[in-house]
């Protein structure tokens, strides 16, 4: 299955939360997106993995993503290991992705900066033909991607980069609080965290309203490249 993007979190949720917009919009375009969780967030405070998994189904409907997978690795103990690397470039050679979106390199859950760079490395592997990897007893086809993307989550990074979600803003919204265990819920029993607060409900959208605000645009999405990015021309920019 070719896809065009192929984006990775570290749980689920992290994909929703960090570039939610960018991928309702690419969608919207004729692109193709397959979400790959790396854990099934069992560790997470509130919810279950069961209750996580409904709701990341329900969130890549909202989405309208092609496909959503779980591999099903060690929430809260991700290691940039040569079995966690692998398992990530067999992800890459079964979708053969243009685009990869992955978790911030810096951020306040240490999965997330873990998972950024396990998946970097995993890019770069899978385009090496002496590594040989099975899937479906089918020996897959060497494939890396030709852009890594970082998506900024929980602490502010510099964006190198923004994407215009403007249009956008309200289907992340709904993808996002389809995980209704984890983000603000009044009436929850469940103890609080850091992410269940209005505050940080309120903050998916004056931050994105932020970055709009410093691109010209009315809502934006921010990212960081692994390599200096080359324009064709000045075609997309908005002025």
């Amino acid at each position: 299955m070719k896809t065009d993007i192929l984006a990775f979190g570290a749980h689920p949720d992290d994909v929703e939360l960090g570039c939610g917009g960018t991928i309702a919009k690419l969608i919207s375009e004729g692109k193709t997106c397959v979400i790959v969780d790396l854990t099934k967030g069992e560790l997470g405070t509130r919810g279950t993995d069961q209750t996580r998994k409904e709701e990341a189904t329900e969130a890549a409907k909202i989405l309208g993503v092609a496909a959503r997978e779980n591999l099903g690795l060690k929430d809260g103990f991700l290691v940039n290991s040569e079995e966690y690397q692998m398992e990530i470039v067999k992800m890459i050679r079964k979708y053969r992705p243009e685009i990869i979106l992955a978790n911030a390199i810096d951020d306040r859950h240490p999965d997330h900066a873990k998972a950024a760079k396990l998946v970097s490395d995993a890019c770069f592997l899978a385009g090496l033909r002496k590594i040989e990897t099975v899937l479906n007893d089918q020996v897959q086809e060497v494939w890396r991607p030709k852009q890594v993307f970082h998506y900024i989550q929980w602490k502010h990074i510099q964006p190198e980069f923004v994407i215009d979600i403007s249009e956008h803003l309200d289907k992340k919204l709904e993808a996002c609080m389809a995980f209704k265990t984890q983000f603000y819920d009044p009436t929850s029993k469940e103890p609080e965290t850091p992410i269940t607060s209005k505050d940080f409900y309120e903050s998916l959208t004056y931050r994105a309203q932020d970055l709009g605000r410093l691109s010209g645009v009315t809502y934006a999405e921010g990212f960081t490249s692994e390599k200096l990015i080359a324009l064709k021309n000045f075609d997309g920019i908005v002025w």
